[in-house]
């Protein structure tokens, strides 16, 4: 009976071993074994617009203007798909992305900052996906090798959420052009941390009476 006890740990021993090497590997469509990406990261994809070294257009869905040619979003912007949009409310977030071919791909991720919605297209059917400036795009290649993988247009990246860092800058409540003394539309700048802001409280000092602020408005 001991014996049978021994043989039957040994089997599921072995087994979980075996499980244990299948989460740890994936085959390739090439057949080749590469390591599983880690559970915090997510896979998406990646293309580029505008110039290859350029720092991503002007304006945008989120209404950042002329900022993006600016540090500290110089060069570090993109636009993502609905899925990461929401409605809007996916401004201003900051993620770490990755592509995953280590012949041309750099090890490091390269931080990227919210500032408009692809629609349609690469963007479409429920899909993950960022379409970066020219330079963002370039900085996830190994160093020379920048115009190689801007050639390859869409490639597989995988990507997470990570906290905002500006250096050296406050945060800043921005009055949208076109506000009037019955219409007010702000602009959150350069929120550490998350980045994104679902909604937001204001009064005026002195007063009990909050402004509430909880709609997203998206520009064109």
């Amino acid at each position: 009976m001991a014996a049978g006890s021994a043989a039957s740990s040994s089997c599921a021993l072995l087994l979980v071993s075996i499980l244990s090497a299948a989460l740890l590997f994936g085959v390739g469509e090439t057949g080749a074994v590469r390591k599983a990406v880690d559970p915090e990261w997510h896979q998406a994809t990646a293309t580029w617009y505008g110039s290859a070294e350029g720092d991503g257009s002007d304006g945008g869905a989120c209404g950042y203007g002329t900022l993006v040619d600016v540090v500290p979003m110089k060069a570090r912007v993109g636009a993502v798909s609905p899925v990461l949009f929401k409605s809007g409310e996916g401004c201003g977030a900051c993620y770490k992305v990755r592509c995953l071919d280590r012949g041309i791909c750099s090890r490091r991720a390269v931080t990227v900052i919210v500032t408009d919605e692809c629609p349609g297209g690469y963007c479409s059917l429920g899909r993950t996906h960022f379409d970066l400036s020219g330079a963002a795009f370039g900085r996830l290649a190994v160093a020379g090798h920048a115009g190689q993988l801007r050639n390859r247009g869409e490639i597989s990246v995988v990507f997470r959420r990570t906290p905002c860092k500006y250096r050296g800058k406050n945060i800043a409540f921005r009055v949208v052009e076109g506000s009037t003394s019955f219409w007010l539309s702000l602009l959150v700048e350069f929120e550490d941390g998350d980045g994104d802001i679902g909604s937001m409280q204001l009064k005026q000092v002195g007063s009990k009476q909050k402004a509430i602020f909880s709609g997203i408005v998206t520009y064109s």
